[in-house]
């Protein structure tokens, strides 16, 4: 009898009897498109759950982890257990072109609100939809002609790239030695034209000059200020950095803050002189994304175990059945299945056919359509297709929602990584409750996908599963 640990079991998923009719069906095509994945903090009728606000450079990306392990096992946790009813906040210094450079060289997730350009833009969502109230209130005492007139003086200021020059953001390079004096005195110069600027160092060598109104953490009460307004203020907020921009973001009341274990020296000093006796505030001994995870759970914020991080998932069990994260769960498996880190054992795939309707359906983003049953039968060929080899699955924006009295549609984006090839669609799942309880589980009932316009997408039907 195979070992119990062999049993791929999706936390109650049942097989339904024959004699079971189908749900009906909603148009797919509604929500096949990325603009339909309701992604911003309007999704949320209540107050968030939990709101990250992370810095992206060596805080929630670790440029020195090849396999970018630290924030695939972020981008697992959150999904399985937070996106639904949680707030997810990027706040970069990168400009909107470094931003979306970022997110196809890395495995990021879609936040549901982007803070760029050292807290001078604020967007939400899929669209990146700028807030117009934000643009406004930086215009006061802010004139960027003046700003490029007294800048030119100071032959030591070295402009960054012509992306990081911003409506509202100035950027230059600066020698370390130079940069207290240089700022003292094109402080004092600038008030003197009328103008109320604030000057940003960071990473040892950068330069920002903005509004005084403007920097991650006056971006983030603005955000907090207009959560609160809306009756969604966050049941907490964590914030996340490594570098001298990011010190802002730990003077806020009331907020969680984790500096990793990475975090610059200009951080720790700031630190140690400001928050010090903070207990809200901990330098994590975890890199980047893993030290993320860990400060949730040092403040118990909620779920900090990533889905990752358990060795058996066949064995992990939930006090309530959650979709979200059953799904994690599944493109898990099915990484290491192609992997060749988990047995080839015929088990494994009758326990999927069993959460499978007989009748159910699935169509390839090629708009091929097979049975279910057809596509668990082909994962046979697959096993260990991808030894060896950087390949990894991670799912996005993944979205439930009811449908009917005994079924649910769940939406999300699954992405696949192999080498440098990144491949991408969307995804629509009908699950049924019918003759069972939704504590119980569902079946799976019918499974839509469309390639994510702009990514490349897989040249056949034989080369993209599930």
């Amino acid at each position: 009898m195979p070992s119990l640990k062999l049993r791929f079991n999706f936390s109650g998923f049942h097989h339904c009897c024959n004699c079971c009719s189908t749900p009906k069906i909603p148009s797919f095509t509604s929500f096949q498109s990325e603009a339909n994945i309701k992604s911003t903090m309007d999704r949320l009728t209540s107050a968030a759950r939990l709101m990250i606000v992370s810095d992206l450079d060596y805080t929630m990306i670790d440029h020195h982890d090849p396999e970018n392990l630290s924030l695939l096992r972020f981008n697992a946790l959150w999904e399985a257990n937070y996106r639904e009813n949680s707030l997810l906040v990027f706040s970069t210094g990168r400009s909107p072109t470094l931003y979306k450079e970022l997110r196809k060289e890395k495995p990021m997730l879609t936040p549901d609100i982007t803070i760029m350009s050292v807290g001078t833009e604020i967007t939400y969502g899929n669209s990146m939809l700028p807030d117009d109230g934000w643009e406004a209130f930086l215009n006061d005492k802010w004139d960027r002609k003046i700003v490029t007139e007294e800048t030119k003086k100071f032959t030591e200021l070295t402009l960054q790239s012509e992306t990081e020059q911003r409506p509202h953001k100035v950027s230059f390079y600066v020698p370390k030695d130079k940069a207290q004096d240089i700022m003292k005195t094109l402080s004092k110069r600038l008030e003197e034209r009328g103008l109320d600027v604030k000057l940003i160092y960071s990473g040892g060598m950068a330069l920002d000059i903005l509004p005084q109104g403007a920097g991650k953490g006056q971006a983030l009460v603005y955000l907090l200020k207009k959560l609160k307004s809306e009756g969604k203020l966050p049941n907490n907020t964590l914030v996340c950095g490594d570098s001298g921009n990011d010190a802002e973001l730990f003077s806020i009341p009331d907020v969680y803050g984790v500096m990793v274990s990475n975090a610059q020296e200009e951080l720790l000093q700031w630190h140690a002189a400001n928050a010090k006796d903070n207990p809200k505030v901990i330098h994590a001994t975890e890199r980047c994304a893993a030290g993320i995870i860990q400060a949730i759970g040092r403040f118990n914020l909620g779920p900090s175990t990533s889905p990752r991080d358990v060795t058996d998932m066949s064995d992990s069990k939930m006090e309530n059945f959650v979709p979200a994260y059953e799904f994690v769960k599944f493109y898990l498996f099915f990484e290491k299945w192609r992997r060749g880190e988990i047995e080839n054992s015929d088990l494994y795939l009758s326990n999927l056919k069993a959460v499978c309707r007989p009748s159910g359906t699935f169509v390839h983003p090629s708009g091929v359509e097979k049975s279910l049953e057809e596509c668990v039968n082909t994962l046979k060929k697959c096993h260990g297709d991808k030894k060896g080899k950087q390949y990894r699955i991670w799912v996005d924006q993944v979205l439930p929602t009811r449908v009917g009295s005994d079924s649910w549609l769940v939406s999300f984006k699954k992405w696949e990584l192999c080498g440098e090839e990144r491949q991408c669609c969307i995804t629509t799942v009908l699950l049924s409750s019918k003759n069972v309880t939704v504590a119980d589980g569902l079946n799976w009932t019918h499974v839509h996908q469309t390639w994510l316009q702009g990514v490349e997408s897989a040249s056949d039907s034989t080369t993209w599963f599930f």
